[in-house]
Formats: C-alpha cells, structure tokens, sequence
C-alpha cells in the first residue's frame, strides 16, 4: 500500500494537549480545596453549626466544578477522506471536504478553523496556538487532506 494511499484511509485524530493538562491540574486543585474545606468546616469557630451534609454538599460541589474544567479537554477534530468532524466543549458538528472552502489560522486567533461558504467559519477548539508545533501538523494534516478531497472531486 503507497503512503497516498494510507493517508487517504487512515483518520486524523486531533485533541488539545495543553489545555488537557491545565485542565486536569485545575480540576485536582479544586477537588483537593473543596474536600479541604469540607473536611475543616466541622471544626470552625464561626457560630453556625455545620452538619455532615454540609460537608457531602461541599465535596459533591467540587466534584462538579472539576467536571465542568474536564470539559475543556475533551474538544476533537477526526478527519478522513471524506470529511471532517469537530466536537467543541458541547457540541460538535461534521462536515463534508466539499462544504469546506480552507483550513486556516489567522494571526493573532487562539484556535484554527474551517472556512465555509457564505463568510461563515466553524471554530476547532482542539487546535490551539499554545500547542504550538502540534497545531501547525495539525493543520498541516487537515489540509493535506482537504486537498486530496477537491483533487479528486476535480
């Protein structure tokens, strides 16, 4: 099988590394402070008494806020031949190489995207300027492939 060919099949999986890291970090620290508080919130001095649902509320509060920073590390971009497809923070969206006119990274701008027709973009969110020599393959890979696409559309 030639190189064309197995890049052609092969997808390209795309996920931020960076904010991954940030993210699990952040999401540690706030359990840690939060079951921190709930363990000393029985033992405070403040006047109001404190029950053992108090201290279960304020953990399971943790535990949410460090879901909610998880979430900033589960953006994807998973290309083939045959199209691309973004998963954002929430939501993601899939989209034919022929939908898509480039794949770029303006100046300045922390995450590359899919220009579409009409004046319209759709952010990658798993492409980000802090990742640095890994977005620029990143893009690099996506284009490649969006070449190949419209060259054999032609």
């Amino acid at each position: 099988m030639s190189a064309a060919v197995a890049e052609k099949t092969e997808p390209v999986v795309i996920r931020p590394h960076r904010a991954t890291w940030m993210s699990s970090i952040l999401a540690v620290f706030l359990l840690a402070v939060f079951v921190a508080v709930a363990i000393l919130l029985r033992g405070s001095d403040t006047g109001v008494i404190f029950q053992r649902s108090d201290q279960i509320a304020m953990v399971f509060i943790g535990v949410l806020l460090a879901a909610a920073t998880m979430l900033f590390a589960t953006p994807r971009v998973r290309a083939d031949a045959d199209g691309v497809q973004v998963r954002n923070v929430l939501v993601g969206r899939r989209f034919s190489w022929l939908d898509v006119l480039s794949v770029s990274f303006p100046d300045g701008a922390s995450f590359a995207r899919l220009e579409l027709p009409e004046d319209e973009y759709y952010a990658m969110l798993a492409i980000q300027a802090v990742d640095r020599d890994r977005a620029v393959e990143a893009v690099r890979a996506l284009r490649r492939l969006h070449k190949a696409a419209w060259a054999a559309q032609d």
